[in-house]
């Protein structure tokens, strides 16, 4: 992505003038014009040249690079919103879309905790499954220990015809576009991204469906999704998936809940009476 040299300069220009000097542990000192930082305290507190920084301000400097960026966002006590836009202003990834992570924070965990009744998933931009509370395990199988791309929604979607029985037939192509346009959005925010680029490699080998709708360009980030399962069972189950984006920002929560007027709850504590038995489960990562 380009970097926009004039709106990187004015928000540098912004930020440097919100932080004032015993924010971050100088002295203030006489004859100050302004409340916030001046450059060379910028420059102090980053590491790096005046001369670099002065020009990066007056929209004429060369494209930072992503160590110095960190640096200037300690330097002005950016937010995590405010990293990211820094970022993005230079011309590259956001760190938490380039650098994702399968650690799921305790905040994450303890909610999963509190939603006995309520199927509940924290997954990757990516679409992996990090982790699951017990009712999503019983209704989806246990996807959280297995390997790299095993674990992988998209992955196991368009290489395992055991996931897709799960599924009503004439969905099918409803659904792989739906993970497809989801994916895009998230291979793109991703940049040259390691981890992104092997999963998009891997499923372009493994599934001809998959490269004529990638083909497609279709990108849509995937918020709500009214779902129907078929288990093994309890037979049909329909649900309302709503997905929320974490503060990790790599990470999204997803909730499935019964439609109003369903009786989607009823089949939902029955599963909890029958246990955590595998459904329709198998490792397709393996292969």
């Amino acid at each position: 992505m380009p970097i926009n040299r004039r709106e990187l300069a004015d928000f540098l220009r912004s930020r440097r003038d919100r932080v004032r000097p015993q924010d971050v542990g100088l002295t203030p000192g006489p004859r100050r014009r302004t409340p916030g930082l001046r450059r060379e305290e910028v420059v102090q507190l980053a590491g790096m040249s005046a001369d670099y920084y002065i020009r990066l301000e007056q929209a004429r400097g060369p494209q930072p690079s992503a160590s110095m960026l960190a640096a200037l966002a300690r330097a002005l006590r950016l937010s995590a919103d405010e990293r990211d836009h820094l970022y993005v202003l230079a011309g590259h990834p956001p760190p938490a879309a380039r650098t994702g992570t399968g650690h799921v924070g305790p905040g994450l965990l303890h909610l999963l905790d509190q939603l006995p009744h309520t199927p509940a998933q924290v997954l990757s931009d990516l679409g992996d499954v990090l982790a699951q509370n017990t009712i999503a395990e019983a209704l989806f199988g246990g996807v959280c220990t297995v390997s790299e791309h095993g674990r992988n929604v998209v992955w196991r979607w368009f290489t395992s015809p055991v996931v897709r029985a799960a599924y009503p037939p004439k969905e099918h192509h409803h659904y792989s576009r739906l993970h497809v346009a989801d994916l895009r959005a998230a291979v793109t925010r991703r940049g040259t991204d390691a981890e992104a680029t092997r999963l998009l490699e891997r499923l372009r080998t493994a599934s001809e469906e998959f490269r004529e709708l990638w083909e497609l360009h279709e990108v849509a980030v995937r918020r709500h999704t009214r779902m129907r399962i078929l288990h093994d069972e309890l037979g049909a189950i329909d649900l309302d998936c709503q997905v929320l984006l974490a503060p990790e920002g790599d990470h999204r929560l997803a909730l499935h809940t019964p439609p109003p007027g369903s009786d989607t709850a009823g089949r939902l504590a029955l599963l909890q009476v029958i246990g955590t038995e595998r459904f329709r489960e198998v490792d397709p990562g393996r292969s």
